[in-house]
């Protein structure tokens, strides 16, 4: 069974840190695609970052580069998300997702992704 499981969300400061963990079970990493996405009240879900664990290729939306920074941990199947100078509009529940059988590393629409976690909420206060 797929399973995907997020932590390390809370309430910060502005221009504060999170760093967000996705662990992975019942597939390998080989082929496949780990993404980020965020949902704010009232806005469609976007796409924050994804990750080829297998070649290290790294995808980031505009507004998130150079704060943000994707990693995986193949030894533990588990992907993070480092988020550093975080905003006030960083506010989101994130979610992590997984592409199975993917041909590339780009994948930033959430239709393109098969898993999804249950998501965790962070909170940037200003």
């Amino acid at each position: 069974e797929v399973q995907l499981v997020e932590s390390g969300g809370g309430l910060v400061q502005s221009g504060g840190s999170l760093r967000l963990s996705c662990a992975a079970s019942g597939f390998g990493f080989d082929d496949n695609v780990i993404g980020w996405f965020r949902q704010a009240p009232g806005k469609e879900r976007e796409s924050v970052s994804c990750i080829s664990p297998s070649d290290g290729r790294t995808f980031y939306t505009p507004t998130v580069k150079g704060r943000f920074t994707i990693s995986s941990d193949k030894a533990l199947h588990t992907v993070y998300l480092q988020m550093n100078s975080l905003k006030p509009e960083d506010t989101a529940v994130y979610s992590c997702a997984a592409r199975l059988n993917s041909g590339s590393y780009y994948y930033v629409n959430s239709y393109e992704y098969n898993y999804w976690g249950q998501g965790t909420q962070v909170t940037v206060s200003s």
